[in-house]
């Protein structure tokens, strides 16, 4: 098989993990997802969710919080759609990490990185429920829902993320760059990475024995929750096969002008427009939140966080699947700012979201009009970005 793809890749050119191809392909699967579960693709709200279980654990009674009562404390992360999506990506970007020989602890950092990737992560948490939803439910399948609110959350995010590089090029923030006499120790033989492939491998067979009895268990159930389970393996592995991490395009707008990541979430998210838009016109309801101060000001701390701390939500994800000890810290971040909003949520949403309306562009505009200024919108996007880019040529041109 792995020889097949590489002659295909070598042959006509094709990077399958390149980020274009790996958004596009996410794009497709978050509308076949809506289309056939009738839920988007998220993970913010089932961290809050999970966040709540452990509040329960401490006497708290959280099931009966307003935020709660929107989103949903029943049941548990094996009983509902999300958490079990959730279950599959996790294991979806193991086995794809494991099957490439790419799991392996890593060091950790300073404690002072540490703290750093749980404040972020803490912001990051608490800006996406704030607005609703992260760098997938209020960004990347949320544009495709046509709801106004993500595009608030998109621009302002970018606007966070600016704001992040700056706090971390403080000179407290910055780690210094450690030197070592052993280095070349660090560098494996080409033998011992052969070897350690193939027991990785091994490992991923047994994953993928386990998870293939967790789906037939969870299609025993519903079949919604065994095809979310699908979906989640499949959306894990390409994140991780594709190493995709909303950050990296949100920060190289502002130091490099690099396009890969931000041209393939685009059109991915083009793709997933086209798709969502025939689910909607067959009868789906689509995922719309208000259109108040909470998008952009969750934009904003959305932005902030994911830069401070390093990861979005599924770049987190995917790099704790591969041993990253760092990303679980930010995980954990993740989950104690998506509560926090929740204990809040009273007087958070009573000021800066409840008051606003909910607009569904289709509804505003028209069926057909809404759909065609919604893929204007994501191509004129694409210009900026191209248009970034030379602008970051041409001074680099003048430097020579």
């Amino acid at each position: 098989m792995r020889a097949a793809l590489e002659e295909i890749r070598q042959r006509y050119g094709v990077r399958f993990w390149a980020p274009i191809p790996s958004l596009v392909a996410l794009g497709v699967a978050s509308a076949y997802y809506f289309a056939l579960t009738g839920t988007f693709w998220a993970v913010t709200g089932e961290f809050t969710r999970w966040g709540g279980h452990v509040l329960s654990w401490f006497g708290f009674h959280p099931e009966a919080w307003s935020y709660f009562k929107l989103i949903g404390l029943q049941g548990t992360p094996i009983d509902r759609v999300d958490g079990v999506m959730i279950i599959g990506m996790l294991a979806g970007a193991l086995v794809a990490a494991l099957w490439a020989g790419n799991v392996a602890w890593r060091q950790t950092p300073s404690k002072r990185r540490m703290v750093q990737g749980l404040l972020g992560g803490v912001i990051a948490g608490f800006g996406a429920r704030l607005a609703m939803g992260c760098n997938l439910a209020a960004f990347f399948t949320g544009i495709p829902m046509f709801s106004l609110h993500a595009w608030a959350f998109m621009l302002t995010t970018a606007i966070g993320a600016w704001v992040g590089l700056k706090i971390c090029l403080l000179p407290a923030l910055r780690t210094p760059i450690r030197s070592s006499t052993q280095a070349s120790s660090l560098f494996p033989s080409a033998e011992e990475l052969q070897q350690k492939t193939r027991k990785q491998v091994r490992w991923s067979f047994l994953v993928i024995g386990v998870l293939a009895a967790f789906v037939v268990w969870r299609f025993s159930a519903s079949t919604v929750l065994g095809l979310a389970c699908l979906f989640g393996v499949f959306f894990g592995a390409v994140i991780e096969r594709g190493q995709i991490c909303f950050t990296s395009a949100a920060r190289d707008l502002w130091t490099t002008g690099r396009t890969q990541t931000a041209n393939g979430i685009l059109i991915g998210m083009m793709v997933a427009c086209v798709g969502t838009f025939g689910a909607i016109t067959l009868g789906a309801d689509p995922k719309v939140f208000w259109m108040g101060p909470n998008a952009m000001l969750g934009g904003l701390l959305f932005g902030i966080g994911i830069v401070v701390a390093g990861g979005c939500e599924t770049g987190w994800m995917y790099r704790a699947m591969e041993g990253q000890g760092y990303f679980w810290i930010v995980g954990i971040g993740n989950v104690i700012g998506g509560t926090l909003v929740a204990v809040y949520w009273d007087t958070l949403g009573g000021a800066l979201a409840l008051p606003y309306p909910k607009i569904n562009l289709l509804e505003l505009l028209g069926h057909t009009e809404g759909f065609f200024v919604s893929i204007l919108g994501l191509l004129a996007c694409l210009w900026f970005v191209q248009w970034n880019a030379r602008r970051f040529m041409v001074k680099r041109e003048s430097r020579t």
